[in-house]
């Protein structure tokens, strides 16, 4: 028997898919790359954006009508929203939130029945409140985090520290995928992190909604995200290895210069900081219910450059909101100048089912939004090609992850996270620390030789 699984979105979720597939492998099912050879089909989901979902829909059609010709077992997990949830009640055979995935191999062996464990009925919504719902959605959380996961790779490897959120932006939907933020106990994420040193993992990211909150809902029965972080820190020099740890992503509202001192402090946090701005309009993040302005995040910017001169800032930016008007779209345009973010992920907004911002009109047409997209990413080009200019003819530590899709070249990572590409194709250094000597720089990229 085989399996096959398709991961979308974050990686939150490819986490969520490693310790899915060693439930499955109890059962007896082998891993295969290839959709037609899978006896189990399996989608960890992503609601976060209307081209995931479509996907979603793309692959069961198709699996559905595979089943006219073979046994087929589809299930579909992850981030998946109460309307969503219905619809693939209909579609899939087994439908679960991912705290109950230690019931799955019960849901595959009971095979036939549609109604999965962990559902709750539509009736039983209107009775107890969506309140309830969402927190449904992580009773069984930490038994989801006693799975140990199967890592797909030998040198990069996720970390969970928490699941859901509490913030409740506009545009949003993981309160009402993923439930309320529940924090993992410190004792069992130190235990993940400190066996994955052992193995020599050269870069750990702990993962969460938002990290810098971890501990905030244990009202004091839990250490703050600064003390998790400098716990790895002291593993790491305990450790004598050389490897890179990172954190995403963190939320302007709760970053302190406490876990940014952390950073600077320990060599094997890496001087990486993924801290989303989302827009540069103090309106517009009003309405996004983002609860921080341009001037609080001006603060932590300065607090990074300060503690972390050498750091690499990355960033998420939604064009095209609600409301969003050219001049709030130029303010957008001047904070990524002002803040000349090594990288930024934008996205063109589109209303999700369930996040407050689908209650109002979409007022910006989908044409302004691609337009607003590209001039962006432009501005983003130059501003990377600029940047990336500084590490000619520099000598950099880079972690080498394989070979290019094409298969001439090496690839790798900085402690920046700024992908090089290697002038080797000694494929053996998969996985390896090397010196690379900067000789060439470009968009988002820059290559060398090795020392």
């Amino acid at each position: 028997m085989k399996y096959h699984i398709l991961t979308l979105g974050c990686q939150m979720n490819m986490s969520d898919s490693e310790r899915t597939q060693p439930v499955i492998e109890q059962l007896g099912y082998q891993w295969t790359d290839q959709e037609e050879e899978a006896d189990l089909l399996g989608i960890i989901a992503c609601s976060v954006r209307q081209k995931a979902i479509d996907k979603v829909y793309s692959r069961i059609h198709k699996w559905n009508k595979s089943k006219n010709h073979r046994h087929l077992i589809t299930f579909i997990s992850g981030c998946i929203l109460p309307d969503d949830r219905k619809k693939f009640l209909r579609l899939f055979d087994i439908v679960f939130p991912m705290s109950e995935l230690q019931e799955l191999p019960d849901m595959i062996r009971q095979y036939g029945i549609n109604s999965p464990a962990g559902q709750i009925p539509p009736q039983a919504v209107q009775a107890v409140g969506e309140e309830a719902r969402k927190l449904h959605l992580n009773e069984h959380i930490n038994d989801f985090w006693q799975v140990a996961p199967q890592y797909n790779s030998s040198f990069e490897a996720f970390v969970p520290i928490q699941n859901g959120c509490d913030k409740f932006c506009t545009y949003c939907a993981v309160p009402y995928t993923r439930g309320r933020e529940i924090s993992r106990p410190s004792e069992d994420i130190l235990r993940e992190v400190k066996s994955l040193i052992d193995k020599d993992y050269k870069s750990i990211t702990i993962l969460g909604q938002n990290v810098n909150s971890y501990g905030l809902d244990k009202k004091g029965d839990e250490i703050s995200f600064a003390e998790l972080l400098r716990r790895i820190g002291e593993m790491g020099l305990q450790s004598g290895k050389e490897f890179w740890v990172y954190f995403t992503s963190p939320h302007p509202r709760d970053m302190t210069d406490e876990v940014l001192e952390a950073v600077a402090r320990y060599p094997h946090l890496a001087k990486q900081i993924h801290i989303p701005v989302q827009a540069g309009d103090d309106q517009v993040l009003k309405k996004m219910n983002r609860k921080y302005d341009i001037a609080h995040y001006r603060k932590i910017i300065h607090s990074i450059w300060r503690l972390l001169p050498d750091a690499t800032v990355f960033t998420d930016i939604i064009v095209g909101f609600n409301g969003e008007t050219e001049e709030a779209f130029e303010r957008t345009r001047a904070v990524l100048r002002e803040f000349h973010f090594d990288m930024a992920y934008i996205a063109q907004y589109s209303q999700r089912p369930g996040a407050k911002a689908a209650e109002w009109e979409d007022e910006v047409s989908v044409q302004e939004k691609k337009r607003r997209y590209h001039i962006l990413t432009e501005d983003l080009t130059r501003i990377s090609r600029e940047r990336l200019k500084r590490l000619q003819d520099k000598t950099l530590r880079v972690m080498v992850r394989g070979m290019e899709r094409k298969g001439d070249y090496l690839s790798g990572l900085t402690e920046g996270k700024i992908n090089v590409r290697i002038f080797s194709n000694d494929e053996s250094l998969t996985g390896k620390m090397i010196d690379v000597k900067i000789t060439e720089t470009g968009d988002f990229s820059v290559a060398g030789v090795i020392v």
